[in-house]
């Protein structure tokens, strides 16, 4: 449930929601700052998330992945060529700087001193906040890549501008992503030979863990049709757990993902029999697994079952 999309009358969701967030901020592993999807975490958080974060490399270490960190905004010139703003223009954010002279400055305190809105003062800065944590890789593996494909191990800050009073409902998280990029076939196998791999983990974390087929989050008329059709190609499998049981559906804290040839053409990467590249992601929600595993087992991490607790190594 976003803040715009209030219900008239709360359902058992809503207040599994609420009943949820008010113990994680009560108990002080999250922090309100004060703007839904938006908080500070404390060091019980960290602890678990770092741990979270450990095991997920732990279980990817066969890909022999190249590491990359990304900061968590990208040029617009890069983000345009990953067409993210014709499928989800309602989750992306750009970035605007002040660039004016004195008389800018003093129509824009004089416009705050009325209490109005004073952004409208500010220029676009050609950056957007990265929605996606893979998007630099595209741009920087060029023209070409062996047959065998590249692996990436990629982790950062995403920003997704849907706010929400759910807490597995961030505005501002973490995704740490394998990806591949190579031949349609070590693609499709990059993502298919992990998920069971990623089941065994995360239900290793004590989580009633079920995979099913999923679609992004398409915008509009046309949108409902790319999410069917990525449904029916099963080309998104997500990990999905009950965190608010019966209340309503299971949550996705990770997904598999095959993108087929849609990178590869936006930004001409071709392997070296000519052909264009695919790619596919594997996708840890690293905020979203450590939730739910407050949700399932309290927010003392000590109290937790030893099992869980060596899992993790905590």
């Amino acid at each position: 449930m976003t803040i715009t999309e209030a219900p008239v009358t709360a359902t058992p969701l809503d207040h599994a929601r609420a009943a949820l967030r008010a113990r994680l901020l009560a108990d002080r592993v999250l922090i309100d700052l004060g703007s839904p999807g938006l908080y500070g975490r404390t060091g019980v958080f960290e602890r678990v998330y770092t741990a979270v974060d450990t095991a997920a490399v732990r279980s990817m270490a066969d890909l022999d992945s190249e590491v990359l960190r990304f900061p968590p905004v990208e040029p617009l010139a890069a983000f345009e060529r990953t067409d993210y703003i014709a499928s989800f223009p309602d989750l992306a954010a750009s970035i605007s700087g002040f660039t004016g002279g004195d008389r800018k400055h003093r129509e824009l305190l004089a416009a705050r001193e009325r209490g109005e809105r004073w952004e409208s003062f500010l220029e676009p800065a050609d950056l957007m906040l990265a929605p996606a944590v893979c998007h630099p890789v595209y741009g920087l593996v060029g023209d070409t890549v062996q047959q065998a494909g590249r692996s990436f191990d990629i982790v950062g800050d995403s920003f997704r501008r849907e706010p929400s009073l759910d807490p597995m409902r961030l505005q501002a998280f973490h995704m740490h992503e394998f990806v591949h990029i190579g031949t349609p076939t070590s693609a499709k196998a990059h993502r298919d030979g992990h998920i069971a791999v990623m089941r065994s983990l995360l239900e290793g974390f004590g989580l009633d863990i079920d995979v099913v087929p999923a679609n992004d989050p398409f915008f509009g008329r046309v949108g409902k049709i790319l999410a069917r059709n990525q449904v029916e190609q099963a080309l998104k499998y997500e990990f999905v757990t009950p965190v608010y049981g019966d209340a309503g559906e299971a949550t996705a804290i990770s997904s598999a993902n095959l993108h087929e040839d849609h990178f590869g053409l936006s930004f001409g990467i071709r392997t070296e029999d000519g052909e264009v590249a695919h790619s596919a992601c594997l996708a840890f929600g690293l905020e979203r697994i450590t939730i739910a595993l407050f949700a399932a087992h309290g927010t003392d991490p000590a109290a937790w079952p030893s099992a869980v607790r060596r899992a993790l190594t905590l």
